[in-house]
């Protein structure tokens, strides 16, 4: 994929040379896996978005790390609402421009987010002339069409208050919103199969390494080479079995196309793995965009059914609570990722953990939309909210089975303002899964909390795929848990799934559990974790073997201190909680 922002002045008539000037925003080609199949339907109607640019984006990335750095005075002092949107929000000049710019061309518009979205439906000619665009219908390989544009502009009085129009040269592909989990396949990597409603496959071999680093308790330990439950994942990981005493502390779990938890499910899921806890607890439900949360046999969602299983059974009485986002999203086919973050985020009261298990590749959005995307994290992150994100099941390959010249990055994993989790197995040692999505972004530079780990890794790697990924790049993912042979209850069945959708909840709640132990001693909860967690490496179980091949390579390799395969390594709750000041 080759897209590039572009800040170029030109004169659409040379009669008027001031009054016509318009500003490339975007300009890409046709990515490889979609054909045009020429002009769009001029009457044929479209959904845009215009992201308006925030007043003050590094200043708020400053507050972000500031409330988030251990050695910063102002560490764990989280903004409010108001505060984060004196940021985030568009100065009133911005939308007023905006705003005339749309009257004036007959547009009406609704204002969405903190404001910083405004939302109109056009017809696809109207598109053409607000844009100066030319909207083709490309097929994907899939057999979806979508309406999109190679290049689009602006009239230059509104460019420089504009950072993003939704959807024009964003591409992502149908296959990239699936949920990232996988059903165990020992002896065949990266193949694809379906498992269960909304699953998607493609999961790693569960083969072991040579030195150990888990637990002492052996019983335990070698459970967990077997089968994962949440009883060995609390000896191997220290996990506290002691009900959580803070109601002010919760998890919020993302749902997404037609994912359902099923609270069936979840009570013989206790019952079997969690026989100290009532098979009574359950989950709280939030909907959006026309979600809902259907009960029955026919409609557990493996995805939902795990997220909500390895929280509601790890995170001991922590409130869990599933956010699900319908079909109805207003944000183009990005399938609610703007929509849920937005919908969070507006609230007074926020969870302290969201944990979501879906992603795309990198590749498939322009840049100005996934940067528009991570700065809506990074305001969340920065009202406290830990977001963490599976990795990804696609290895250096992404989340296609396409061949690849170069290494692929999943987004939102790359963002640099939220927690992402890889996938490991096996106890002695703990191995990198060969399905392990991890790499380096071509969008986002290197993070300056993990510049230090990441410089020694590449120094370390040499050569290695040289040319084949961005050295330059925001190092993912940040750490790691237990991603195979997990054991769930879906649709009245248990099952083994693998996949960093595993990995993600069951790091979630050890995080979760920390902020319950750290509101009840008077402290605030962790917030973003990346530089607490970079600053103390040595709280998390370093994983020195495995890979994650792909593009006909060995992929990048598990090395001592972070790698792009299990970042800086497994949790140690003890431990962290030392780090924590507990």
């Amino acid at each position: 994929m080759v897209a590039t922002v572009i800040f170029c002045l030109f004169s659409l008539a040379a009669a008027s040379p001031v009054i016509n000037r318009r500003v490339v925003l975007e300009r890409r080609d046709v990515p490889s896996s979609f054909t045009s199949l020429g002009a769009a339907s001029g009457t044929d109607s479209i959904k845009l978005r215009f992201a308006l640019a925030s007043q003050d984006i590094p200043g708020l990335q400053k507050a972000l790390l500031d409330v988030s750095t251990p050695s910063s005075a102002n560490y764990g002092k989280h903004l409010t609402l108001d505060e984060v949107n004196a940021y985030a929000a568009p100065s009133a000049a911005a939308l007023t421009a905006v705003q005339n710019w749309l009257s004036s061309n007959n547009v009406n518009a609704t204002s969405t987010g903190s404001g910083d979205w405004l939302t109109a439906t056009v017809s696809i000619a109207q598109a053409n002339t607000l844009l100066g665009a030319n909207y083709q219908t490309f097929q994907h390989t899939s057999g979806r069409t979508y309406a999109r544009a190679l290049s689009y502009s602006l009239p230059a009085e509104v460019a420089q208050y504009i950072d993003e129009v939704h959807p024009s040269t964003t591409f992502n592909s149908p296959i990239s919103l699936q949920p990232v989990v996988s059903m165990p396949q020992p002896d065949s990597r990266h193949k694809h199969k379906k498992g269960g409603k909304g699953g998607k496959g493609g999961g790693g071999s569960t083969g072991s390494g040579n030195t150990g680093n888990g637990s002492t308790n052996s019983t335990a330990t070698n459970s967990c080479d077997t089968d994962v439950t949440p009883d060995c994942l609390q000896t191997l990981y220290n996990i506290p079995t002691t009900p959580a005493t803070q109601a002010s502390n919760s998890i919020a779990v993302a749902g997404f196309i037609d994912q359902f938890a099923q609270k069936s499910d979840l009570q013989q899921f206790l019952t079997a793995l969690r026989p100290d806890l009532s098979p009574e607890t359950t989950f709280s439900l939030e909907t959006l965009d026309g979600g809902a949360n259907t009960q029955g046999a026919a409609e557990a969602g493996v995805e939902a059914n795990l997220d909500i299983q390895y929280t509601v059974g790890v995170a001991t009485k922590v409130p869990v609570t599933f956010v699900s986002v319908g079909e109805q999203s207003q944000d183009g086919d990005l399938g609610g990722f703007l929509d849920i973050v937005n919908f969070v985020s507006a609230q007074k009261t926020i969870p302290q953990v969201m944990t979501t298990s879906y992603g795309e590749n990198e590749a498939g959005l322009s840049p100005a939309l996934a940067t528009k995307l991570c700065n809506a994290y990074m305001a969340l992150g920065a009202r406290g909210t830990s977001i963490l994100f599976a990795s990804g099941d696609g290895a250096v390959e992404g989340g296609s089975a396409q061949t690849c010249t170069t290494f692929q990055a999943a987004f939102p994993a790359t963002c640099p303002y939220l927690t992402a989790v890889g996938s490991v197995h096996g106890t002695s040692p703990e191995t990198a899964s060969t399905f392990s999505s991890g790499g380096f972004s071509n969008v986002f530079g290197v993070a300056d909390y993990q510049k230090d780990a990441v410089a020694g890794y590449l120094a370390a790697l040499g050569n290695t795929n040289k040319g084949l990924f961005n050295v330059s790049g925001r190092g993912y993912p940040d750490v790691a848990a237990q991603g195979e042979n997990v054991q769930i209850v879906s649709g009245g069945t248990t099952q083994a799934v693998a996949g960093t959708s595993c990995s993600s909840p069951i790091f979630a709640s050890v995080i979760a559990l920390l902020n319950d132990q750290l509101i009840a001693a008077g402290k605030s909860p962790l917030g973003f974790l990346n530089p607490f967690l970079y600053a103390n490496a040595a709280a998390l179980n370093d994983v020195t073997t495995g890979s994650n091949p792909g593009c006909g390579t060995q992929g990048f390799p598990a090395k001592t201190g972070w790698d792009p395969v299990t970042g800086l390594g497994t949790p140690n709750f003890a431990a962290l909680k030392k780090a924590a000041g507990l």
